[in-house]
């Protein structure tokens, strides 16, 4: 009996519905420092590189899924399921799910709740990374530590929430990172085996794939909410500190344009202009190419228009 009460408590660990109801009721400023133990670890195992060293085989593919995985974030995660910016079938779907998952930024419904609920109140007291309310350490990292941020925030989704495999996924968010993980190590050791020239293992693929990779992806993308609210330039007008910033558009992929995206986030291209590079935008339109997706929202010229800083 013990040992199953241990395996459940094991259980419990992954499972990010459990106890919601104490959770909901945490103060929002307040870090939990045991729920938060994966993501010091997540941290922590970027240091693993002064054992494994270095390798070619390994920051290559440290930096493909760094792209691969932030093209999720910004084309599915944000642009398909916060805001609905196109149409896909439900296998698609899925797959960008699967997909947004392996970056180790939790659950699609929880992510798009949370985004969802920041537009709805973007810098003022109820949003919960805004640098002009918390300050940029907490925007950019702090409220993710807090346990009243934990709980997926169910009243935005009920529009994703009637698909089961979507609420799996995100009731089971670690499922998908640690098989991305278990995935890099087997790797590793099959071209330590039979590529001994590439010089590197399975430790190593785990370190740089997945450790680093995951890591610098989620700063990457928590630069929109601390940095692209702070530093940048304001084409509109809007109730926000929203920016556009043409460095952060191009680490994450197009998000950068954080004030056109304020502005207009109905559609599926952040970069409003030509000029403005929106790598996650051209990749959408290339997939629609090939039928995976479909309906993508554009920039109506009246919108490009509006509301603009100079008037």
């Amino acid at each position: 009996m013990p040992m199953l009460k241990w395996f459940k408590k094991f259980v419990q660990w992954f499972d990010a519905e459990h106890n919601i109801a104490a959770m909901q009721s945490q103060p929002t400023m307040k870090v939990d420092w045991l729920r938060i133990v994966p993501f010091i670890f997540l941290h922590v195992g970027c240091l693993g590189v002064l054992w494994v060293g270095i390798s070619w085989a390994a920051v290559i593919t440290a930096l493909a899924l760094y792209l691969v995985r932030m093209f999720a974030i910004t084309g599915f995660y944000h642009r398909y399921f916060s805001h609905k910016t196109y149409k896909t079938s439900r296998f698609w779907q899925f797959c960008f799910a699967l997909l947004g998952n392996s970056s180790v930024q939790r659950g699609p419904l929880w992510w798009a709740a949370h985004h969802r609920h920041h537009h709805r109140y973007a810098d003022t007291a109820k949003d919960i990374h805004s640098p002009v309310q918390t300050g940029f350490w907490w925007s950019h990292i702090g409220w993710l530590t807090s346990k009243a941020n934990f709980p997926t925030r169910m009243h935005y989704v009920k529009d994703w929430a009637k698909y089961p495999e979507l609420r799996w996924l995100n009731r089971y968010d670690t499922v998908v990172p640690i098989a991305l993980a278990i995935l890099l190590f087997a790797a590793g050791k099959f071209l330590a085996a039979y590529y001994p020239q590439l010089n590197t293992s399975g430790l190593q693929m785990v370190v740089w794939g997945f450790f680093i990779s995951s890591t610098v992806l989620f700063h990457a993308t928590s630069t929109i909410n601390s940095l692209d609210h702070m530093y940048g330039t304001r084409r509109y007008h809007t109730p926000d500190t929203s920016r556009n910033n043409p460095l952060l558009a191009v680490i994450t992929l197009g998000e950068g344009w954080h004030n056109n995206h304020h502005h207009y986030a109905v559609s599926v291209r952040q970069g409003f202009f030509w000029w403005e590079i929106d790598i996650t935008y051209y990749l959408l339109v290339l997939m629609s190419w090939f039928g995976i997706v479909w309906d993508l929202r554009p920039v109506p010229e009246t919108a490009k228009k509006a509301h603009l800083e100079t008037v």
